[in-house]
């Protein structure tokens, strides 16, 4: 990229300028040799940011103009330790600021944007490992050793099955295993599911997958032997599948034998209601009735974001046993819920017991073994959890707090240069935004016209007329 040094003491009105020039250069750069959609999206859009601020930290702008001109609004991770807001006094309730401290993730004595963390948190949890370690010693389970099943401590399951209890679902440690993280525990089942249909002399199948939604599970699915059947939401659905298209898409194409369906959507943003799961699930009891056998796979990624008597309610009708309890598979884990990504703490649900012990091949010949301490510190947040469930309130009040923001914001840029022909409300849950772009407009020229990146729809088997904003990473700056 050709640029100039700003001038010496150029103010941040100037600087600013200065930046959108270069964010201009670069991505009329990156349209010449990239189309949207040609590779992941993500990381073109996340090459562009890292250019973008690596050019203009070399020309020495400052941080304000840097931050004000390029936001990567592409990735869901929450970064607790970049929490800015603050509403009300310091150490107030609704400072989220604190976050970090609360959740254990700062350092003692860490500065958080101008908030010094205690590191009571950060000790805490360390304690509670110490103490959850020698629990499991005194009941016979020793983390060190190599654990023949793979599928986690029984301490552990046992109180993520209790905890099933308040959606409606009685289970055992028996039916829980743990995993690295949601998308590691899909890997696995369907992995699992692979292996009894090989079992049993028969081809994996089909795996129907609703767009636009989360791809990771396609990808997981071919590697395994699947053929993913791609289903098209309509907008007019609230970009849902409705148990009609399920139906339909079911008869015509009789391979399908596994449903992913994450109940709380990304990109969309929208929710399943309890009629629309109910409708689902008779469905695939109808076809069970006639012979066949078809999983449910639901993705809970996002339960806990949204309204708590709401995301009850979704769960009492997931857990009604609608769909035969052999057939039903719920994923967890505590990457968004819990803004605890990089921890990988993830596990799934079988709805019968002897469904997950023939599931159970698929932990001990993939990981083998899950790592001691990382079991540890999993059990540390399940308690920390448990003694305040005030966090999961707070971390749900900031997310709505970034997504009004974020729409405040999407709505003035709209005003400036008529990007969006709709800017979609959501259901009170996830960390993202979803939008319509209006004709002629792209990821690309979002980024050359507001400097915010994001993802477009094809990243998630879509129409790139629609594009998806994070408000993860970064808090939404209100001028």
């Amino acid at each position: 990229m050709t640029s100039q040094t700003s001038p010496a003491g150029a103010d941040i009105a100037e600087q600013r300028l200065l930046v959108q020039e270069a964010r201009r250069d670069l991505v009329q750069r990156y349209r010449g040799v990239h189309q949207v959609g040609a590779e992941p999206s993500i990381r073109v859009m996340a090459r562009i940011v890292q250019d973008l601020e690596r050019d203009c930290a070399e020309r020495q702008f400052s941080e304000a103009a840097i931050r004000l001109e390029i936001v990567n609004r592409t990735i869901g991770d929450v970064d607790v330790r970049r929490i800015t807001e603050c509403e009300g006094d310091e150490g107030s309730p609704r400072d989220y600021r604190m976050l970090g401290d609360e959740l254990g993730v700062a350092l003692p004595g860490e500065d958080l944007n101008g908030y010094r963390a205690s590191g009571k948190g950060y000790k805490w949890l360390r304690e509670q490992m110490l103490d959850a370690e020698r629990q499991l010693l005194a009941a016979g389970h020793d983390l060190r050793i190599y654990d023949i099943h793979g599928v986690g401590n029984p301490l552990l399951r046992g109180r993520l099955a209790e905890d099933m209890r308040q959606w409606g679902l009685t289970v055992s440690a028996s039916q829980v295993a743990l995993g690295l993280g949601s998308t590691d525990c899909i890997d696995k089942v369907l992995r699992g599911l692979a292996h009894l249909a090989r079992h049993r002399s028969r081809p994996p199948g089909a795996v129907l997958c609703p767009a636009p939604g989360f791809t990771m599970p396609e990808q997981q699915a071919v590697s395994y032997g699947y053929r993913v059947h791609t289903v098209s939401i309509r907008p007019e659905d609230g970009f849902k599948l409705t148990g009609a298209l399920l139906a339909e898409e079911l008869e015509k194409n009789p391979d399908v034998n596994v449903v992913y369906l994450t109940v709380t959507n990304n990109p969309t943003t929208l929710a399943y209601s309890p009629e629309e799961l109910t409708e689902i699930q008779e469905v695939i009891r109808r076809f069970t009735d006639r012979g066949r056998r078809v999983y449910l796979l639901a993705d809970l990624a996002y339960i806990g974001t949204g309204p708590p008597d709401e995301d009850r309610a979704r769960m009492r009708s997931l857990t009604s046993g609608a769909v035969a309890a052999d057939q039903m598979i719920y994923v967890s884990s505590f990457s968004k819920t819990h803004t605890l990504t990089g921890e990988r703490f993830g596990w799934v649900v079988f709805g019968d017991a002897e469904f997950a012990q023939a599931m159970g091949s698929s932990w001990t010949s993939s990981v083998s073994t899950l790592p001691g301490e990382w079991q540890l510190r999993f059990m540390a947040y399940q308690a920390l959890f448990h003694r305040n469930p005030r966090l999961v309130e707070k971390i749900r009040d900031l997310y709505r707090l970034r997504r009004f923001r974020l729409r405040r914001q999407l709505e003035r840029f709209d005003e400036e240069h008529h990007l969006f022909e709709h800017i979609y409300l959501d259901d009170d849950a996830t960390v993202y935004s979803w939008n319509r772009l209006r004709a002629g407009e792209d990821c690309f020229s979002v980024l050359e016209k507001t400097g915010i990146a994001g993802i477009p729809g094809s990243t998630f088997g879509y129409s790139d007329d629609y594009i998806r904003f994070s408000v993860g990473i970064l808090p939404v700056e209100l001028e």
